[in-house]
């Protein structure tokens, strides 16, 4: 098997489960009851995962909320935000951020607010001028991911991040595709929020967290307890947060080694696609992009065929990112183009053939082989099942 499919999702690591089961089994008590011993063990075990986050980003312990999830996470910095800030009704986001930071947006809009949505250029990275000049008296927040996860492109965050600083505009970063594997620290990159997810860079799904810079006003989307400081109410998943506070301190000692790996690996994969087919083409920036990651997209053919092919070689990859997945669509017409996709550029007729191909530390050589001697046969196979290449040639 060749799992390649790692921005959806990490394997954990085998020192971050044996870290979380003693808080499933031994030390179950709730973090909040820190009057008895019991309590007080899942208490400390909290402040410790929140310090190894806090040191993985160049965090204060206290401006890291633990979440659920990265879609909590980024709804909480833009939901957040902007109830705090009913007086300025303008956001900026890039037209390639994650669903869980558009999304949102929607009922904003229908209360009066307007949403300028950055165009990218067909590498994937916004035209800096342009962000300078949608900046506004009124703009409560600018939204720009660190790296995207269909097509790889990681922004100029720090160039962004000293924009809205001198603006006085507050920046949130999507980190989750990042974070872990790329360096992250919350004052280089000027950022007032960033959202990062455990179950990216070999922790559990279940934890996630957010940064709020000190001062930064973000109001509660759940009323109940004052647990994560107020920002988050309800009990606190203990074994979830431990791993991810292992995950952290593993990326953070370990980070640049495994990261270097996965580069090594992803040129020899790139390289080896690139003398494959004159009609594929690849996504992203070449250079400017996550470790690991390889994303194109193939002339005449549907990524979800290909996805199934790959599948049944055993190698597991994606098409689009795991939350605009067109593998449920049950035939050609409900098939839907990324919207990634189409805002670099790629024809809206081939849309949906993409194919991202994102590795992890445990990635080896052989499943880059296993990827460069199955797809040859599998893309001559498909184009002979074309109708479209057939007809163009």
């Amino acid at each position: 098997m060749a799992f390649l499919d790692n921005v959806a999702g990490t394997r954990p690591d085998s020192r971050v489960v044996d870290k979380m089961l003693p808080f499933l089994t031994e030390y179950y008590g709730n973090p909040s009851a820190h009057f008895y011993p019991l309590g007080r063990e899942s208490f400390e075990a909290v402040q410790e995962a929140r310090r190894h986050v806090a040191e993985l980003i160049g965090a204060e312990e206290e401006e890291v909320i633990f979440t659920s999830c990265g879609t909590e996470s980024n709804n909480l910095a833009v939901k957040g935000v902007l109830k705090r800030q009913d007086s300025k009704k303008h956001v900026i986001i890039s037209e390639i951020e994650h669903f869980s930071v558009q999304n949102p947006l929607i009922s904003f809009m229908n209360d009066g607010y307007e949403i300028t949505k950055l165009r990218v250029a067909e590498n994937g990275l916004i035209n800096l001028e342009d962000l300078k000049k949608a900046i506004r008296s009124d703009t409560a927040l600018v939204s720009v991911m660190l790296g995207n996860p269909e097509i790889g492109t990681v922004q100029h965050n720090e160039e962004i991040g000293r924009i809205c600083k001198e603006k006085g505009v507050l920046y949130h970063i999507d980190a989750i595709a990042g974070a872990g594997h790329i360096e992250v620290d919350v004052n280089k990159l000027n950022c007032d929020l960033l959202s990062l997810s455990a179950q990216n860079f070999y922790g559990p799904r279940g934890a996630a967290a957010l940064y709020i810079r000190q001062g930064t006003k973000v109001a509660s989307l759940m009323q109940g307890g004052h647990q994560e400081f107020g920002y988050r109410s309800g009990s606190e998943n203990v074994a979830a947060i431990v791993g991810m506070g292992e995950a952290a301190r593993i990326a953070k000692a370990e980070m640049h080694l495994y990261s270097a790996e996965m580069k090594r690996l992803s040129k020899r994969l790139w390289e080896g696609l690139a003398n494959m087919f004159d009609f594929l083409h690849f996504t992203g920036h070449p250079e400017r992009r996550l470790p690991g990651h390889v994303s194109f997209w193939i002339e005449f053919i549907e990524g979800e065929s290909l996805l199934m092919w790959l599948a049944l070689k055993g190698i597991y990859a994606a098409s689009g990112s795991a939350c605009s997945s067109n593998i449920l669509a049950e035939d050609e017409e409900d098939l839907q183009a990324s919207p990634v996709l189409t805002a670099v550029g790629v024809p809206s007729d081939i849309c949906a053939g993409s194919i991202t191909f994102s590795l992890s530390r445990y990635t080896t050589d052989a499943e880059v082989d296993k990827v460069l001697e199955e797809l040859p046969g599998i893309v001559t196979r498909l184009c002979e099942m074309s109708p479209a290449y057939n007809k163009g040639n």
